[in-house]
């Protein structure tokens, strides 16, 4: 289900974190279109924690620590690096509207990147939006193989290790089922929500206070709920 809403209506960090209570996220046509719509899947895509699936070969990468991995040090950067063309996908829905609001829930402290380096430069990461003990996975990106699967694979620790309950995906695609990603009924991912959403929120920061860790570790991390 979506709705569009008019260009002239004001959407605020505080509205987006309304509507993400409610299971509802926007998205924009292509990165010029200015306008945002609302979008509410019939079938929502989420990564059962405990199910997290980490493949032989991408287990070696983590644990050779290839890639440095940060959190929430380069997040306008890696927003970018998500709204850029990559191959296979020449265009995207991230515009200037979403890269505002998305900010602000940074500044807010309900969104989060985690960031792959090679050296200096930046070869991969995802963000997306913690609200209670939810995580709304929005986009990822790499220019280097296997970093912003490495990034997730730390994204997955960090959620486990911080008492997080639900990793929401919003969609499926064959590179998410890899990892363990299933299609949910609405109603189903309402009752999830709802419990992520009560009690303790999470602590995405709760890990090494934020600091990077060893590949080996996140790998601990994620072994010790399965």
């Amino acid at each position: 289900m979506t709705s569009r809403d008019s260009a002239s209506s004001e959407i605020t960090p505080a509205v987006l974190l309304r509507a993400y209570a409610c299971g509802i996220f926007p998205m924009a046509e292509s990165a010029d279109d200015p306008t945002l719509f609302w979008v509410e899947p019939e079938l929502r895509g989420v990564i059962p924690l405990a199910g997290f699936r980490v493949a032989s070969r991408l287990a070696r990468s983590v644990r050779s620590d290839l890639f440095r991995v940060t959190v929430n040090t380069a997040f306008k950067a890696t927003i970018a690096g998500c709204a850029a063309p990559q191959a296979g996908r020449e265009d995207t829905w991230i515009n200037k509207r979403i890269r505002d609001l998305y900010g602000g829930l940074y500044d807010l402290g309900h969104c989060h990147s985690v960031e792959a380096w090679q050296g200096d430069d930046l070869v991969g990461g995802l963000y997306g939006v913690s609200l209670g003990r939810a995580f709304f996975g929005e986009s990822m990106f790499h220019t280097a193989r296997d970093a912003s699967k490495v990034a997730l694979v730390h994204l997955v620790a960090r959620l486990i290790h911080g008492g997080f309950e639900l990793l929401d995906t919003q969609y499926v695609t064959e590179h998410l089922k890899s990892f363990g990603a299933v299609e949910i009924p609405r109603r189903r991912y309402t009752v999830l929500l709802d419990k992520a959403l009560a009690g303790e929120p999470g602590d995405f920061l709760r890990l090494a206070d934020g600091a990077a860790i060893p590949g080996a570790r996140a790998l601990e991390i994620i072994a010790s709920r399965q």
